[in-house]
């Protein structure tokens, strides 16, 4: 079996704690601008949680590989219920700050050991297909959180919606408690009763660094959609349903997950980010030219195609380039990227959105694309170059 109950109660806190997030990243803006906050302070507040992350994250992924994933995965997911309370009661942007900044300790946490802790369960020759299922839910509650979100924002406003955030989080929280392994440490004694050498601390894993790049690139253009894609509509003066866009990308990236199969286990990384990329440039070519639903609708499924499937990709990817020996650092690493794409998105997007003409606010989204597409066919390139090396010296 691929995915056993502990897996399944781990694939169901991470959708939820994803989820919580996700649901407070769009909100935060426009609660922002609420409180006083201008255009551009609007977009670093949104930013804010996963800097904090991005600084956390290498911490996160040695301590995975060392302590008792259930008591770090505990500590994060209460500090982000904490958090999440924080930010719908804050009477100003600077508790606003503090709160984004704790919570991205809180997801720093989640992120690097549920990843870890589902990779242990996994069949070693099944882990691309597995890591997929887990990016799935990754990228569904990236999905379903700002749908959600935005809809009850609509309803009740900023405040009930940045609390139905906490109640994410708690139910994260219980589904760690519910998961019955505790996750394995690293040290102890060996096969032969040798006591096994706990690695030195390392900030990230080399082996992963081009997947990291490569994700954080898909993750910007995507960020900057998400924190921005009301304003936009709204700016343009467009009757579009929003909040939408969301659900029709999670819907799709679902479909995309039962074609691809095992696809994630067979087919080699460049040609994914190709086809990714090219799906993603073309989303963004249709929220730039929109002039209704229609085109919204139609440029979801393939922000799915690119973003949502590459989160997949890079992740399995990352977790084959290190091996079982460091699965938490690969994920940190990977989750490094990822922050760095969440980071940049907000503000290159609000950067965006305050200077440039609305008509070049995608178009200027869709360079991260072919930049991508570089950084992958180089990593090949110099994969190929070290296993010829080596061929060379057995020889």
């Amino acid at each position: 079996m691929l995915v056993t109950r502990n897996g399944a109660v781990l694939l169901a806190a991470t959708f939820c704690y994803l989820a919580s997030t996700m649901l407070a990243n769009p909100l935060v803006a426009g609660f922002a601008g609420t409180l006083g906050a201008t255009a551009a302070m609007m977009g670093v507040l949104t930013a804010l949680m996963n800097a904090c992350s991005l600084v956390v994250r290498p911490v996160a992924g040695n301590l995975s590989d060392r302590l008792p994933k259930r008591r770090l995965a505990l500590a994060g997911a209460a500090l982000m219920l904490v958090t999440a309370l924080g930010q719908a009661l804050a009477p100003s942007t600077a508790l606003l700050a503090v709160m984004r900044l704790a919570n991205g300790a809180g997801y720093s946490l989640c992120s690097v050991c549920m990843s870890t802790w589902f990779a242990e369960t996994l069949p070693p020759a099944r882990l691309g297909q597995g890591m997929g299922i887990f990016g799935l839910m990754n990228a569904l509650g990236m999905a379903v959180g700002p749908a959600l979100g935005i809809a009850v924002s609509d309803a009740l406003g900023y405040r009930p919606a940045l609390g139905l955030s906490a109640a994410f989080a708690a139910l994260s929280l219980a589904g760690v408690l519910l998961v019955r392994d505790g996750g394995a440490t690293r040290g102890g004694r060996g096969a032969q009763g040798e006591k096994d050498v706990r690695p030195r601390l390392r900030l990230l894993d080399r082996r992963a660094v081009p997947a990291a790049v490569v994700v954080a690139l898909f993750t910007i253009p995507y960020m900057a959609t998400q924190s921005f894609l009301v304003s936009y509509a709204e700016a343009r003066g467009l009757d579009v349903p929003t909040g939408a866009f969301f659900t029709v990308y999670a819907a799709a990236l679902m479909a995309l997950r039962v074609l691809l199969g095992r696809a994630f286990d067979r087919v080699g990384f460049v040609p994914f980010v190709v086809a990714s990329g090219a799906s993603s440039a073309a989303s963004l070519a249709l929220l730039a030219t929109m002039d209704g639903p229609a085109g919204l609708l139609l440029a979801a499924p393939l922000m799915a195609g690119g973003y949502g499937v590459m989160c997949s990709v890079c992740q399995s990817t990352a977790v084959r380039a290190v091996g079982a020996g460091r699965v938490g650092l690969a994920n940190s690493t990977y989750y490094m990227g990822f922050d760095v794409g969440m980071t940049l998105g907000p503000v290159i997007g609000g950067a965006l959105f305050g200077s440039v003409d609305l008509a070049w606010f995608f178009p200027a989204l869709t360079l991260t694309a072919p930049v991508a597409v570089v950084v992958a066919a180089l990593s090949a390139g110099a994969g190929r170059n070290r296993q010829r090396s080596k061929r060379n010296r057995e020889m």
